[in-house]
Parts: C-alpha cells; structure tokens; sequence
C-alpha cells in the first residue's frame, strides 16, 4: 500500500470539478500516518532546524509531529483572532476573497530556522503568505514540506521561486 492508497478522494468537493484530497484517512491510519511523518522529516533529518510552523489546522496536526521528530519547537500559525497574545498578521487573497493569518510577535527569535508544515500545496497562496510572516518575525524559512502537491497549480514552483526548498510527498494532477 502507498500513501496516496490511504488518501481518500471525494469528487465534486467543495464545488464541481474539484477533487478534494482528504487526508483524514491517512491520519486515521497509524502505520499511514507514522510513514508521513518519518517521510516528511526524512529529506531535513541532520539540519538544523529550530522550529516547525504548521498552517492551521491540518499543519498543526502533522507539525506537531514532525517537530517532535526533529527535537523542534511548533509554532503554530492561526485565523486571525485565535491567538491570545500579540501578534503580527499578514493577508493574502483567496478565490473567493481575502483571509489573514497570525503569528505571536515573541514565537520565533530572529534567525531560526524554520520549517513550513501543511497537508496540501495548490496555487501557493496560504503558504506564501505564512512565509512571508514568517520572514517578518526574522525566522530563516529553511524548507516547507507537504504531503500532497497539486504541480498543475503551481503552488509549490512558486515556493521554490522565493528560495525555499519544498518536499512532497506525492502528486496529483488536475485539481
């Protein structure tokens, strides 16, 4: 069995013509599960990272293990208005309008380096936008690491563009 084998597809979600790759199976599934996290940590294993950044809400689930793996410390990065202490918040766009993501002002001290942790890379935006406020808390954004790609989008060249190393852990065309 593969990993894409315990990534459940639901067609036509949330809208016609999407695919939606839902990744609930695969954490439900230890073996699944334990093999995604050894898998994202695997390519990073040895450099020195200082955090792991997780988008909410899947990236926390799979940050959070990946920075145990890796002796890391989790920063999670939420909704604006879910953090209880200050933060910084950048916006970023969405097909259908604008949302904004935080940071706590004191989570990272300039010059860590940081991991990126989130289930699913498309046309980039999310992840562009948390290293974006990432850099603005002067973490070094080391590489970003998901489990599935969407390469027709472009998500993850557009990374790379900004001069973060990404890592997938496979691929779907289409979208």
């Amino acid at each position: 069995m593969t990993l894409a084998d315990a990534i459940r597809t639901i067609p036509d979600y949330p809208k016609p013509g999407i695919m939606f790759r839902d990744i609930t199976t695969l954490l439900g599934d230890a073996r699944a599960f334990r093999r995604a996290v050894d898998e994202l940590v695997q390519p990073f294993a040895g450099q020195k990272i200082d955090k792991v950044a997780g988008i909410e809400a899947r990236g926390f689930i799979l940050g959070g293990a990946v920075a145990h793996q890796l002796s890391a410390g989790f920063v999670p990065l939420r909704k604006k208005g879910k953090l209880p202490h200050k933060t910084i918040a950048v916006e970023y766009d969405l097909e259908y309008g604008t949302d904004s993501m935080e940071i706590h002002l004191d989570a990272i001290t300039p010059g860590e380096k940081v991991m990126l942790i989130d289930d699913l890379i498309a046309t980039g935006g999310t992840a562009i936008a948390a290293i974006q406020l990432l850099r603005q808390t002067g973490a070094e954004v080391v590489a970003a690491a998901f489990v599935i790609d969407l390469p027709d989008l472009g998500g993850a060249d557009k990374l790379r563009e900004l001069g973060v190393p990404v890592s997938t852990l496979m691929a779907f065309g289409g979208h």
